[in-house]
């Protein structure tokens, strides 16, 4: 079974008056990176939480959001006192030395860089809040989890398909293959003999027999057929395996293409060439889709 690397949980938990709102959100990424988003007073938690996403997710750029809202009467910020009673007198000794005119208003101090700290939590409350939040951060990860899984299945049933169609091409390749030598031969001799005859010459067997045995062997696609099947097998195994089979599975349709060209190049024949054409924009859905899984 395969996971997409797409996914989306959130989920939210209530400590001591404070709402914590937790927003998770997965895309594509060969790797994995992760966007942690804290309000100051989780911070002390980024570690913990860095390790609670590597430890559910292995692949994907993770974008992690915690919000905060306080629904009791207890404040989220402490303020300087000291630091705003010094701002205080010295704006009205400075107004008094100088005679200038106006008044002070306490919401333009408050906005000044110190004056307004978030508050922090003691060990108690910490530990508190760390329970909380990685609570609910477990839950938002279980539902990207399960919408990973969900969208998986529908990738795997597209892929399926896909590897089902190359299957078909490749059985009329197969079938195919072994028409084309006595194909040649026959138009060979036939061109052959209407050049000869003009001259009054009589064609050697000896000679068209090796020139097609030449032919047959430049043209033999039977190795690359059978090791395009034998990834086909693979692939499939993969897709069924219960691990993290994005990387292999991009692996085995690069070597996929690699054949497909390697029988398109080798074959000399215009009906094989269109049929590893098909085999081959079933294979650039593959890639395509292969990057979205886990």
């Amino acid at each position: 079974m395969i996971n997409s690397m797409t996914g989306y949980g959130e989920a939210q938990g209530e400590n001591n008056g404070i709402n914590y709102s937790i927003e998770i959100r997965t895309v594509n990424n060969r790797y994995f990176k992760t966007n942690i988003k804290l309000p100051e007073l989780a911070a002390f938690l980024e570690d913990d939480i860095e390790k609670l996403l590597r430890k559910n997710l292995s692949r994907g750029t993770i974008t992690y959001v915690l919000r905060l809202k306080n629904i009791s009467a207890n404040a989220l910020f402490d303020i300087d006192e000291t630091a705003l009673q010094t701002v205080w007198e010295r704006l009205t000794r400075v107004g008094l030395s100088g005679d200038l005119q106006g008044t002070i208003d306490i919401g333009n101090l408050l906005s000044l860089p110190g004056i307004i700290r978030p508050a922090l939590p003691d060990k108690e409350i910490a530990a508190q809040i760390r329970e909380v939040i990685l609570g609910a951060s477990q839950e938002a990860i279980n539902k990207i989890k399960q919408m990973r899984a969900t969208e998986g299945n529908f990738l795997e049933t597209d892929l399926k398909k896909c590897c089902k169609a190359i299957e078909q091409n490749l059985e009329q390749i197969h079938a195919r293959s072994a028409i084309v030598p006595q194909e040649y031969a026959e138009k060979l001799k036939k061109r052959t003999n209407e050049l000869l005859a003009h001259a009054g010459l009589k064609l050697d067997e000896e000679i068209l027999a090796r020139e097609v045995a030449i032919f047959a062997d430049r043209s033999d696609i039977y190795e690359e057929v059978a090791r395009l099947d034998s990834h086909l097998q693979q692939f499939d195994q993969c897709c069924r395996a219960n691990d993290l089979a994005g990387r292999r599975l991009d692996f085995i349709s690069q070597e996929m293409l690699r054949e497909a060209n390697t029988i398109a190049s080798k074959a000399s024949d215009i009906e094989i060439t269109r049929l590893v054409v098909d085999i081959k924009c079933q294979i650039d859905r593959i890639k395509e889709q292969v990057q979205n899984i886990e």
